[in-house]
């Protein structure tokens, strides 16, 4: 359940923190007060792509942040979800808290309980808590595609759909590595002889991970061991085996300092520094010393070392590939031999292909018959919510249209088909219903599939549009009925709906140093009578329209 949100600097808004409260929620407010600014924030927090002219004018910076409590049903899986992605646990995990910040140059940065995340972590964060239904949403009914989605996840098919995808997949791929089969001639065949002939002298070489670099590290000691040996014994010398070495010169200064340190306590910090250095310094000439003991120049392991470097340089060069991904090379040429000596048993492809199509047939019809089901449950549930939106004798259908090769989708096309009223034959959405059947209609299917959501907030952005009357008042019973299980958040203008509320919160724009900033008020029963009645009668606030508002409140 969404807690608390705050926003620093976000559009027209300067600083504002805003708790929230189980069951349903209104906003309301005048057009272009900012009632979405809220949505769009909170959108935001949940992992949408930012852009810097949401950033409030004259800062340099917006900050969103949303505190979230983890419901019981869902504090299991996310405690493991929040281990497996590396971020820290608040209040047991029954916590959460998503932040967002934008800056003016375009950059954002997302936290998770205040550790750095993704845009996707924050994406599959916020799909587990919160639902937007937006005021568009009528508009992507008329799409197959969220049609067919739409069904499946009301029905919690999603996880089965999926697997019907990736057995079209398979499937897909296995028809055309037999149709390749079928039609390749001499030219497979020489292929597959340049592959054993490469496969034969890189198993003879057997590059390894990471040999290169190894190899290269050891010949540049083994090649410079003169060297370092001269270098690290003239080293020694200075420091501690001449006459005057350092070792003796700093001992000495050590001792002085310490002596003087005695007298006057400001020498002690630079007597303490020096102790350090004569610590720092021994420990050097030590080290010094045990590498000049296990040094090995051995000058036969350095022919071997550039023996093998010639061969790995010339295997890369033959190649033309780079010597550290001979290797890589080498499982690759290992695996495209397998593939093609597989793609010309031609019977054998035939036989796995029939195997991928029974799977794929097996699961889909399964697939099918589960969307039936689903059709025909969703069909009726949304064809009696239309009885009371204005919208008597009409019905839903979900017509699901067999297709003759199944697709990724499965084995049917998913269509919603609406009779507007009694008698008339169901047809395509986008050509029977209205903008306002549209919008009546999308409304009954998002509140009826969102009663099965696990989702604990569902936030409404305006879907209530194009509607009125005793349709708004129905409207406004349906998201106070769902108020009872989930926590609803609602965007309205209709003051059917907001009476219905749990809460209210009114959202109005002021000006403050000749700029304009969006201030939210939480309402009280006085406050919402006033409001309620601008909603009903604009501008002129009567006594009439509040004794209205008074009756919409008390029903």
């Amino acid at each position: 359940m969404l807690q608390t949100i705050c926003l620093r600097d976000f559009v027209i808004v300067d600083q504002l923190e805003l708790d929230f409260a189980s069951g349903f929620t209104v906003l309301t407010g005048e057009t272009g007060a900012g009632k979405s600014i809220l949505l769009d924030a909170l959108s935001l927090v949940l992992g949408e792509r930012a852009d810097s002219s949401q950033i409030r004018e004259g800062s340099n910076r917006a900050e969103i942040s949303a505190q979230f409590r983890i419901d019981p049903e869902l504090l299991p899986s996310f405690s493991i979800w929040l281990d497996e992605q590396g971020f820290p646990s608040e209040d047991g995990g029954q916590s959460l808290l998503l932040k967002r910040t934008i800056e003016s140059n375009g950059r954002s940065r997302a936290f998770i309980n205040g550790s750095i995340a993704t845009l996707a972590q924050l994406r599959e964060a916020g799909d587990q808590l919160v639902d937007i239904h937006g005021q568009h949403a009528h508009q992507l009914l008329l799409k197959s595609g969220a049609q067919r989605d739409l069904l499946d996840r009301h029905a919690g098919l999603l996880p089965l759909a999926t697997e019907v995808a990736q057995s079209f997949r398979t499937l897909n791929d296995s028809r055309r590595r037999l149709a390749q089969a079928e039609n390749a001639g001499q030219d497979i065949e020489r292929e597959r002889e340049r592959l054993e002939w490469q496969l034969e002298e890189l198993t003879a070489l057997s590059p390894l991970e990471g040999e290169w670099a190894h190899v290269q590290s050891e010949h540049a000691k083994l090649a410079n061991g003169a060297k370092l040996i001269s270098g690290c014994q003239e080293a020694l010398e200075v420091l501690s085996n001449a006459d005057h070495s350092l070792e003796s010169s700093l001992s000495k200064v050590c001792g002085s300092i310490g002596a003087l340190a005695d007298h006057d306590s400001a020498l002690s910090p630079i007597s303490e520094s020096l102790e350090s250095a004569q610590i720092q310094l021994d420990e050097a000439i030590h080290g010094l010393n045990r590498y000049l003991q296990k040094i090995d120049l051995d000058p036969a392991r350095l022919a071997q070392i550039e023996e093998r470097m010639q061969a790995l340089h010339g295997a890369a060069r033959k190649y033309r590939t780079e010597a550290d991904e001979l290797p890589k090379l080498l499982a690759d040429t290992t695996e495209r031999l397998e593939a093609l000596t597989a793609s010309q048993n031609i019977e054998a492809l035939r036989e796995k292909v029939k195997q991928e199509e029974a799977t794929y047939l097996k699961i889909a019809k399964q697939l099918s018959q589960k969307r039936s089901k689903a059709a025909s449950d969703l069909s009726q549930q949304v064809t009696e919510a239309m009885q009371h939106l204005s919208m008597a004798g009409g019905r839903l259908e979900i017509a699901l249209t067999p297709l003759q090769e199944g697709s990724s989708h499965g084995l049917e096309q998913v269509e919603f088909l609406v009779a507007g009223h009694a008698g008339s034959t169901p047809r395509s959405l986008a050509k029977v219903a209205s903008g306002g059947e549209l919008a009546r209609i999308s409304l009954a299917i998002s509140v009826i599939t969102s009663k099965a959501s696990f989702t604990p907030t569902l936030i409404f952005d305006e879907v209530d549009a194009g509607i009125g009357g005793a349709v708004a008042e129905t409207v406004g019973k349906l998201l106070h009925q769902l108020g009872q299980s989930h926590q609803i958040l609602c965007v309205t203008h209709l003051p059917q709906v907001a009476a219905q509320g749990n809460h209210h919160f009114k959202v109005s724009k002021a000006q403050s140093a000749e700029k304009t900033i969006s201030q939210v008020q939480t309402l009280g029963r006085i406050e919402r009578v006033e409001e309620i009645a601008r909603m009903l009668g604009g501008a002129t606030i009567t006594d009439t329209t509040r004794r209205h508002a008074r009756e919409l409140l008390e029903q």
